[in-house]
């Protein structure tokens, strides 16, 4: 780890600078593009492979029928629940590791450590909560609940351990442990359809894929977990060696640090995310509610095909995850700019392409019945567009700032705006009503994000379509 910001990368450095004659446009593109951090290329493509898993496990799903489509989609909205809630585990590890600076370092192990056992055990009270849900439930999917909570403890362990990974900027282990998951849960998911062929439509079949998907994310996170205890003791006793060479850069341990003191931040941290899960899932339970389990179905299908707008967003905001976390405030605020500039011109061109292939491979990969997803798609993309440069932003301001409560608050404002929204328009229009409001919420969110971030960082707010000198703090 460096003590200062990176340098740009030989292959970024290799971008010529535009050229005198140059459109304002193209030259802002032309600096965009020689700013998009290597490190985000890699995980771009480890997010494409993980892209093309998930959706052979969205069709494979799908064309079960909307109804196991919607009980499946609502099962994985719990799941991603339980592992936000307690995500700030990781968070906190991430932040500890980007704030090693000029020799002045902590050993990783015992933090490591101690993060992986309050995730074990804090797996386990969430297993006794979602075992009593499923026993008290009747409806799909809420009574097979107990599935979950079986692999609680260890789901837990992949948002902790690779933490470790986050905070130092190495890529591929993350990349591995997220595209090793949905290899897996897809294998599972062949072998139980290929168990289930003659139950599709059937409470089995719901069974099966759940079995599937929980055996897999949990094989995996128990595998992630001890790669990260090893490399946590492979780099302990990488610096013990250099402390050990005078001839090397001094190295100054301190006392490691312990979530248990800053309980508080890693907490608020877990609040911060329920919410801005809820931000993203919320209105699949309001159309449950009013329209039914086969309505959310084809609405979920919409979500996943909008979302993958986020695709180079979340790369490039995990690739540089650590230098957003630097220190000093115009290293962080430069950094956080570049991403959100780069966010912003991908969807931007990626959203039309998007929404004209998604209305030719809907219906004819996934069958008639998905012609429903495409209005409520077309609702969908604008808001999650304007919402693609969220992750940094919210980087900024839970690994710079160290106050991840106001991303929570603006996840709170889109969630109240998008919930408020749905329930007058959801009874009436449905899907595509779910839809609208999501936008709305994630586009109002997105204006306040903005200005929350140019102010604590300083700058104008002509920063984000060019450079500028950071105020002084005030």
């Amino acid at each position: 780890m460096s003590d200062s910001l990176p340098p740009r990368s030989a292959a970024s450095a290799s971008v010529p600078a535009p050229a005198a004659s140059a459109s304002g446009w193209r030259a802002r593109l032309q600096q965009a593009l020689a700013n998009v951090p290597r490190a985000a290329l890699g995980n771009l493509m480890a997010k494409l492979a993980i892209v093309g898993l998930g959706l052979a496990i969205t069709v494979l799903v799908a064309r079960m029928g909307p109804k196991v489509q919607g009980a499946f989609a609502l099962f994985v909205a719990v799941e991603s629940g339980l592992l936000t809630l307690f995500s700030g585990l990781g968070l906190w590890l991430a932040r500890q590791m980007s704030r090693q600076v000029r020799g002045d370092v902590w050993r990783s192990l015992p933090m490591l450590v101690g993060v992986l056992r309050a995730a074990v055990v804090l797996g386990a009270l969430a297993a006794v909560g979602l075992s009593l849900v499923s026993w008290q439930a009747t409806a799909m999917p809420y009574s097979q609940l107990w599935l979950l909570a079986l692999a609680a403890p260890f789901l837990l362990l992949v948002p902790t351990a690779t933490g470790l990974w986050l905070g130092e900027g190495r890529m591929w282990p993350i990349n591995l442990a997220q595209v090793a998951a949905p290899a897996v849960v897809l294998a599972g998911l062949l072998g139980a359809g290929w168990l289930t062929a003659d139950y599709v439509g059937r409470a089995p079949v719901v069974v099966m894929v759940l079995i599937a998907w929980v055996s897999g994310k949990a094989l995996v996170a128990l595998l992630t977990a001890l790669a990260s205890l090893r490399h946590a003791s492979q780099r302990d006793e990488a610096f013990e060696a250099r402390e050990a060479h005078p001839g090397q850069t001094g190295v100054t341990w301190l006392p490691s640090p312990s979530w248990h003191g800053e309980w508080r931040f890693v907490a608020t941290i877990g609040v911060t995310n329920v919410i801005s899960l809820l931000n993203y899932r919320a209105s699949l339970f309001l159309v449950e509610r009013f329209h039914g389990l086969e309505a959310v179905g084809t609405y979920s299908v919409a979500v996943t095909v909008a979302e993958l707008l986020w695709l180079l967003s979340s790369s490039v905001t995990v690739s540089v995850y650590a230098r957003i976390g630097h220190p000093e405030r115009a290293a962080a605020a430069a950094m956080t700019v570049h991403a959100v500039r780069i966010n912003v011109l991908a969807t931007l061109v990626a959203a039309p392409l998007l929404m004209l292939g998604a209305w030719w491979a809907l219906p004819s990969v996934l069958g008639e019945a998905y012609q429903a997803s495409l209005l409520p798609l077309a609702a969908l993309l604008p808001g999650v567009a304007a919402y693609a440069a969220a992750s940094s932003l919210s980087a900024f301001y839970t690994n710079h700032l160290g106050r991840p409560q106001l991303s929570g608050a603006i996840a709170g404002l889109s969630l109240l705006i998008s919930f408020g929204l749905g329930l007058w328009w959801v009874p009436v229009w449905g899907a595509v009503g779910a839809a609208a409001a999501s936008s709305s919420g994630y586009i109002g969110a997105i204006v306040v994000a903005y200005g929350v971030f140019l102010r604590h960082a300083g700058l104008p707010l002509s920063a984000l379509w060019r450079d500028a000198t950071p105020r002084a703090a005030g």
